[in-house]
């Protein structure tokens, strides 16, 4: 039997033969597209190659793309696991031509594929094409040699595709399969056409025209090809199945389901089997792809399909979480063409793990409640809006989960009631907010918040993009405190955008800065900020043309600047847990900032680090940087987190579920296994040795018991050690020696310097002390003089140091036997006074008395020291004669 695996493969390589470039599926989220939630077609992928926007190194393409259909105009959710052809999770095989070949190519390649190397038989083939494209008649009957009552030509917009209300257009032929007379159903444009017996396998569409506006069309300069084919449709049809859910992929999965819950899988649970083979594979590559369950957007999408698909393992009675079960069958059946999905093995298990639990116990809860209400309505009744709400309030049942599950019972939901509630509990929200900027502009955030939502994060990365660049729609701008439509150049602004590769400040890692462009306009953004703790702003200022509310917007972060920011972010965990285990267990984060030139860290710890303690930091880190581990990411409950190692960082508000992410070499010590394991939301590296080198340098108090280390890595701290090279090069160059003997030479100039201080110092005393013929460095005064019976000793001194003056005193207090000194050193126009008291004076005069005197002369204030000695300072010193006249005045006065 073909597997689906090999009906994949032999696609795959039948075009590669014809000179396509095999490219990989993308992934989920377009990055290029802001109007899809998830990539549900081929085709997305190559958007902008299609319009010109983009070019690529080859003009002929072949994929098989992972698509979802599970939210916004393509959602196939409800019916997935009661129809055949369903799915919220399919593979789109799709040929494309960029330009290259075009009709007769493309109809020759898909009918030598379908005929010859998938072997189907010619006469249970029949085609469609749209009622205005001749040209691709005439080739089926050239081509394929099919006659007239197989080529059915479709006057509709089913058979003529158009990229949107402008752009590349041009007509559809599809491929369809007769599945035989037993099976109901008539032929595509036949009443009966909704039927099971004629199946469609394969859509050709001829890209050939350019709508320019609703009423004017052209010719492309050069028609391009794109194809799709449902490899799951393909499969039933090449494995004898009129079931897509009986093809050996889904089957494999149906029956591990049933092993797993112990029941059969064709019983009476068998839709209940299908909805969680298709949504485990749904929720498993969007989990693989960077989207994580929350409560708005992709994630709440991601979260409904998880819901549904745990609820239907409710409805079989197994008591056990499930799904996570399954990862492994799914990592068997299509780990091969799709290795994210073993990389994301360990998130993809934790993550359903998780919701499942929570799931079970509001489930419980729920239906419990549920009950109680449904055994008060008549049959067929409606839930009034308020319970439903409480569901949803209370017990975390979202409304589409309490409609679900009141549909097969014939119940309603008050869909309108449910509104008011939400909106009344929104006001309460309001109310409670406990903003700390201006009322006004808050509520305006709020006004935002409830009519645009927050968006979506898109920065993060997700296995072959670094998360820097996506495309969005501008949501809102906001030019001096108000909302506007429109922006223009010069103005600052603030945006909001469904979604962003942008980071908005928080947990201490600094907002994002980059460009955001328009058809119209560009804006240049110089920071990102988080308001309302959920909506992220982009403060800028429009540069060039106008900027206008619901435009399609190209989202550039400035990647060299995220580059930096995600090595320092991640260097910030290693070294958190360096100091833990260097420092004590004692140490934790009291703060922190990540910034593109560096990182700044605050801990707990008593006492400076040593040199030692420094360096072998450091080692730590920069080992961890070698080992070169991969830094990953999973979602778990925070206490579940905690329990298994990872730190809560400080300033980080937790809801229910967290980001814990794990960087380092193994380590068995550990609880998670690796070296380091922490809770954030920040964005990292994808394994350590992206850091590049880790540097400390700075340590220094910022508070009692408290502590900040500064540290830069990769470039910064390359440029760093850069820059102390130089300034050792430097040195030994004007010392004439080599940079290693520049220590014990600079150790040696240092106490020559000291010794030389010395004998100056010794030098100037013996000339201030030598009174009259003093060689001019003392003047005043040159004898003691007496006043008042009282002997003083008088110097006015130029050049000399005031820290010498004490020592000086000393001595000529010595040599004075009984009275007062009072030098005054005269620096820069500056006046330093010391006044000395003998010991058998104190009694009747005080030193700090006499200094202060003077110090008022040269314009100082005050002064202070001991009785015997006591030191001032004043900034007139062309008044130092005024000072001593000043002290003998006062000596004079206590003396009398």
């Amino acid at each position: 039997m073909t597997t689906t695996n090999d009906i994949r493969s032999a696609f795959l390589d039948f075009f590669k033969a014809d000179d396509h470039q095999v490219v990989d599926s993308s992934p989920l989220v377009p990055r290029n597209d802001p109007s899809l939630m998830f990539v549900n077609a081929g085709m997305v992928q190559f958007k902008n190659v299609f319009t010109g926007a983009e070019t690529r190194p080859y003009s002929r393409a072949v994929t098989s793309q992972k698509c979802v259909r599970a939210g916004g105009k393509h959602n196939d959710l409800d019916n997935v696991g009661y129809t055949a052809r369903h799915h919220t999770f399919f593979e789109m095989l799709g040929n494309f031509s960029f330009g290259d070949y075009f009709k007769e190519h493309a109809i020759e390649l898909a009918w030598k594929l379908v005929t010859k190397e998938f072997g189907l038989p010619e006469e249970r083939l029949l085609v469609t094409v749209h009622t205005s494209d001749e040209d691709a008649a005439a080739l089926w009957r050239k081509v394929a040699g099919l006659p007239d009552d197989k080529i059915i030509r479709i006057p509709t917009s089913d058979n003529f595709w158009a990229m949107g209300e402008t752009g590349p257009c041009g007509p559809c032929s599809e491929i369809f399969f007769d599945h035989g007379d037993s099976i109901p159903g008539g032929p595509p444009g036949s009443p009966d056409e909704d039927g099971d017996r004629f199946i469609e396998i394969w859509n050709l569409v001829f890209m050939q025209f350019e709508q320019q506006t609703p009423e004017q069309r052209v010719d492309l300069p050069r028609p391009s090809i794109d194809t799709g084919m449902g490899l799951e449709r393909i499969a039933a049809v090449l494995q004898g199945k009129h079931d897509n859910y009986d093809i050996d992929l889904m089957r494999g999965l149906i029956e591990a389901t049933a092993h797993i819950a112990g029941t059969d899988p064709d019983g009476a649970h068998q839709a209940s089997h299908r909805v969680i083979a298709d949504h485990l594979r749904a929720t498993s590559f969007l989990i693989a792809d960077g989207v994580l369950p929350s409560n708005e957007g992709r994630g709440y999408v991601l979260r409904r399909i998880m819901r549904r698909a745990m609820r239907h393992a409710h409805l079989m009675g197994v008591a056990d979480p499930l799904m996570y079960r399954l990862v492994p069958a799914l990592v068997s059946a299509m780990g091969g063409p799709f290795p994210e999905l073993e990389r994301a093995q360990a998130l993809i298990t934790e993550t359903l793990k998780l919701e499942e639990t929570r799931f079970k116990q509001m489930l419980d809860r729920g239906l419990r409640l549920l009950e109680d209400e449904k055994a008060r309505l008549p049959s067929g009744g409606t839930l009034p809006g308020e319970v439903a709400f409480k569901l949803y309030d209370t017990y975390g049942f979202p409304l589409d989960l309490t409609q679900d599950a009141l549909r097969g019972e014939g119940y309603k939901v008050d869909d309108a009631g449910f509104a008011a509630a939400m909106d009344r509990q929104r006001a309460e929200a309001r109310k409670a907010w406990a903003g700390s900027g201006d009322a006004a502009t808050e509520s305006l955030w709020f006004d935002l918040r409830d009519k645009v939502g927050a968006g979506e994060f898109l920065g993060y990365g997700d296995g072959k993009g670094s998360g820097e660049e996506a495309e969005g729609v501008v949501t809102a701008l906001v030019v001096g405190g108000e909302s506007v439509a429109q922006a223009e150049a010069g103005q600052e602004v603030m945006l909001l955008a469904n979604q962003t590769p942008f980071y908005g400040e928080s947990g201490g890692q600094v907002g994002d800065t980059g460009m955001i462009e328009t058809a119209g306009g560009r804006i240049e953004i110089t920071d990102t900020q988080k308001k309302l703790g959920e909506l992220t702003v982009h403060i800028g200022r429009v540069c060039a043309g106008t900027v206008k509310v619901g435009e399609e917007a190209r989202f550039m972060v400035e990647g060299p600047r995220r580059g930096a920011l995600r090595a320092n972010h991640s260097a910030t965990h290693l070294l958190h847990e360096a100091l833990r285990r260097r420092l004590g267990e004692h140490v934790t984060q009291k703060g922190s900032q990540v910034a593109a030139e560096g990182l700044r860290f605050d801990i707990s710890h008593p006492k400076p680090l040593t040199g030692e303690e420094i360096r072998l930091i450091e080692d730590d880190v920069n080992a961890q940087i070698r080992a070169n581990g991969p830094v990953t990411t999973r979602l778990m409950a925070p206490d579940e987190a905690i329990e298994a190692g990872a730190m809560a960082l400080f300033g980080e508000k937790y809801g229910d579920e967290v980001r814990v992410v794990s960087m380092g070499a193994p380590d068995a010590d550990k609880p998670a296994g690796v070296f380091s394991t922490e809770l954030c939301g920040g964005t990292h590296v994808r394994r350590t040795g992206d850091i590049g080198l880790f540097k400390i340098v700075a340590e220094q108090a910022v508070g009692s018991g408290l502590r900040r280390i500064e540290a830069v890595t990769g470039v910064g701290a390359l440029q760093w050690v850069r820059d102390r090279d130089a300034a050792l090069s430097a040195a030994a160059e004007t010392l004439k020696i080599a940079p290693a003997e520049v220590p014990a030479r600079l150790a040696q100039v240092l106490e020559d310097r000291k010794r030389l201080e010395r004998e100056l110092a010794e030098t100037r005393k013996k000339l201030a002390l030598a009174g009259s013929g003093g060689g001019g460095a003392a003047s005043g005064a040159e004898a003691p003089r007496e006043i008042a019976g009282i002997r003083l000793a008088a110097r006015t001194l130029e050049g000399i140091p005031a820290k010498e003056l004490k020592g000086m005193a000393d001595e000529m207090k010595g040599q004075l036997g009984s009275g007062v000194v009072a030098l005054i050193a005269v620096t820069e126009g500056k006046a330093s006074l010391v006044v000395g008291v003998t010991d058998d004076l104190t009694g009747k005069l005080s030193a700090v008395d006499l200094v202060r005197a003077g110090s008022a002369a040269v314009g100082g204030k005050g002064g202070g020291g001991r009785p015997d000695m006591a030191q001032a300072g004043g900034p007139d010193g062309a008044k130092a004669g005024e000072a001593l006249a000043a002290i003998e005045q006062a000596i004079q006065a206590a003396a009398g």
